[in-house]
């Protein structure tokens, strides 16, 4: 209790995404991480013994279609990095603003392999400003 017999007040931190700017935790000149600062190459992305890691990876979306899993609509996306490539799908989705072939984009999540194919579904992702494909 305060000096006026109230409740102190809570104060509340704000969260910041490592690499947003103000924050201080890369070795770089500006207030930006690049894009593929921290990802992992699409080759080097595998099923492990240690179980299903989740992994950052970068990339440009090659090709973006509509289908069905299981009976619900799913968004379905091919992310290559050069190196690979991977399948990133949204289940519920039909479409996503942005996501179009030839975006770059950063996806995040744990790769399954399906049908002989990785894939990312429902990853966190960021798209990346047009211009820096």
């Amino acid at each position: 209790m305060s000096a006026e017999g109230r409740p102190p007040r809570r104060r509340w931190k704000l969260f910041q995404w490592p690499g947003a700017k103000g924050t201080d935790d890369g070795d770089l000149a500006g207030d930006e991480q690049p894009a593929d600062a921290g990802c992992t190459r699409i080759r080097d992305c595998a099923e492990g013994p240690k179980g299903r890691e989740v992994v950052r990876v970068a990339g440009t979306l090659r090709a973006v279609s509509e289908r069905t899993v299981a009976g619900m609509p799913a968004l379905q996306a091919e992310l290559d990095d050069g190196s690979a490539s991977l399948d990133v799908v949204w289940l519920g989705r039909r479409s996503i603003a942005g996501i179009e072939p030839g975006r770059a984009v950063v996806a995040s999540g744990r790769i399954v392999r399906s049908h002989g194919r990785q894939v990312l579904f429902n990853p966190r992702y960021q798209l990346q400003p047009r211009g820096q494909e």
